[in-house]
């Protein structure tokens, strides 16, 4: 088999058996930690792990969507079987038994009502597993690009395309907390206040 280089000829090239997986093991195939060589770069290393954890974000929000709708439907279904049952009890003659029986209807309603509310606050997780995601996909280019790994300008724009995908004051806060050198325990404090500060209606989900 002809050494590691590219100017083999071709005559070298159609002699080689299985010659296509050779190609991918020459050109496609990048030293592993635990076996490194000239070609081992740390800079690769950074972006497999960032590529793992934006699998596993992403795993993570497919999964919780599954959940949540499947949760949604069931919520969606007894409210509708409720509303039957109601109707139901309304057409019998009214006795004390048939009142205890609405209120119970009416009981149940409002706090299946109360848990579709509750599931709201899911879609505001699943955006912020969302900016973590784009953000290690965003960090990960800039990491395999030279040109913009060296520009504190690329990172600048970088970090400002973050902060203004953020729809909350209290995440605000916590970039600019972080960014001006303070500890994940104060910056998440600077969050927790910021949250008590606002007001509920500030919150937006989607």
């Amino acid at each position: 088999m002809p050494s590691r280089r590219v100017g083999y000829n071709i005559r070298d090239w159609l002699s080689i058996p299985n010659r296509y997986t050779y190609f991918q093991d020459c050109f496609m195939n990048y030293s592993a930690s635990n076996h490194p060589d000239l070609d081992w770069s740390q800079i690769r290393e950074t972006i497999k792990l960032l590529t793992v954890s934006v699998a596993q974000v992403e795993g993570s929000i497919k999964d919780g969507d599954e959940s949540v709708n499947e949760l949604a439907s069931t919520f969606t279904l007894m409210v509708d079987d409720m509303q039957k049952i109601q109707e139901f009890l309304a057409r019998v003659a009214p006795d004390e038994a048939n009142s205890a029986a609405l209120g119970y209807c009416e009981s149940m309603q409002d706090k299946i009502n109360q848990a579709i509310v509750a599931f709201q606050f899911y879609d505001r997780m699943q955006q912020c597993l969302q900016h973590v995601s784009n953000n290690l996909k965003g960090l990960s280019e800039i990491i395999d690009t030279p040109h913009r790994l060296y520009n504190p300008m690329e990172w600048h724009k970088f970090q400002e395309s973050i902060r203004s995908r953020y729809t909350m004051e209290s995440e605000k806060v916590m970039f600019d907390a972080i960014h001006q050198g303070k500890s994940i325990e104060e910056a998440l404090q600077l969050f927790a206040q910021a949250n008590r500060q606002g007001s509920p209606d500030e919150i937006e989900l989607f």
